[in-house]
């Protein structure tokens, strides 16, 4: 059993956030990729059910919920909102890499290796 605290810097409002870290990563890998955009989904995955799936794509599909970052622009699959809702985007250093990391205040379990996640 996990428990979760109140974080008002947390904005509910959107379906995700970037900190200044991943914000930052974001428009390196972008500023190479003219026109191109950052897009977040889904998708069942894993021993507990999905998987977060980040994009470099040429546009937001219509349904997208798109959103800005400074020079970062982030497109939501409409079908992921309900799961992703608050979640922040953060790039942590591990050991000697970088890896995205999703804080999602909906998850409820997520498998060992943490490739996959479940909300109630």
């Amino acid at each position: 059993m996990s428990a979760s605290t109140f974080d008002p810097s947390v904005d509910l409002t959107k379906p995700v956030t970037l900190t200044q870290a991943a914000e930052q990563y974001f428009a390196k890998k972008l500023s190479s990729q003219t026109g191109k955009i950052i897009r977040v989904s889904t998708k069942e995955s894993g021993c507990t059910g999905f998987a977060y799936v980040l994009d470099m794509v040429d546009e937001a599909v219509e349904s997208d919920q798109v959103l800005s970052f400074g020079d970062v622009v982030v497109a939501v699959d409409v079908a992921a909102v309900n799961m992703i809702k608050g979640t922040e985007i953060d790039l942590v250093q591990e050991g000697i890499n970088h890896v995205i990391k999703f804080n999602n205040p909906n998850v409820v379990a997520e498998c060992g290796c943490g490739e996959s996640f479940s909300v109630s």
